[in-house]
């Protein structure tokens, strides 16, 4: 069986090689490291692809929010990216069942969802044409809670942020193995030589 995939580019390829079009891809991070940032420069990337609708469970559209899309200039991608208010995960999988649903869907975060590992399970299977992507909190270098770290085990691209690099820990690996977030940020952070 031939799988689609994501032809990426760049610094991108050179982290997470080629990965597959859908499944799951999980995040996480403490607070202060980038994750928030990393996220939108992922969205319009995958824009290049196909839509992407991100569920901003946890800040809404607050003013937070406005100034992360500002900063990151989404307007350049505005047909293909869309910010969903706070959607319930009953409401976001009705929307993904619908025709002409966006391809990709950021659900931020997972600790907001609620949901049980058995419950992300079925929701997972219920959209198996759709690659979502889980944020979650973190626990010192760990998901945040035990459902979260289940759900990292499960996912086929694990990503780890920690002063301003996103590590690739999942099954898809490029050259580097790192995601540079902010040059200054990852220097001051790592040091000149890492």
């Amino acid at each position: 069986m031939k799988k689609e995939t994501l032809k990426l580019t760049g610094a991108w390829a050179d982290v997470f090689g080629e990965p597959e079009r859908i499944g799951v891809w999980f995040i996480w991070g403490n607070s202060g490291n980038g994750k928030s940032s990393f996220v939108m420069q992922l969205c319009k990337e995958l824009a290049k692809f196909g839509r992407v609708a991100y569920d901003s469970l946890e800040e809404g559209a607050s003013l937070t929010m406005q100034n992360t899309l500002r900063r990151f200039n989404m307007a350049e991608v505005n047909r293909r990216f869309q910010l969903l208010d706070c959607e319930p995960m009953s409401e976001l999988g009705e929307r993904m069942d619908k025709h002409k649903s966006p391809d990709f869907y950021v659900i931020d975060s997972f600790q907001y969802t609620q949901m049980s590992y058995k419950e992300y399970i079925k929701f997972k299977e219920a959209h198996r044409n759709k690659l979502l992507i889980f944020i979650s909190h973190a626990d010192g270098r760990n998901p945040d809670g035990r459902s979260a770290k289940k759900v990292m085990y499960d996912a086929a691209l694990k990503i780890y942020v920690e002063g301003f690099r996103a590590f690739s820990k999942g099954r898809f690996f490029g050259s580097v193995g790192h995601f540079t977030i902010w040059d200054e940020g990852a220097v001051r952070y790592w040091g000149d030589n890492a």
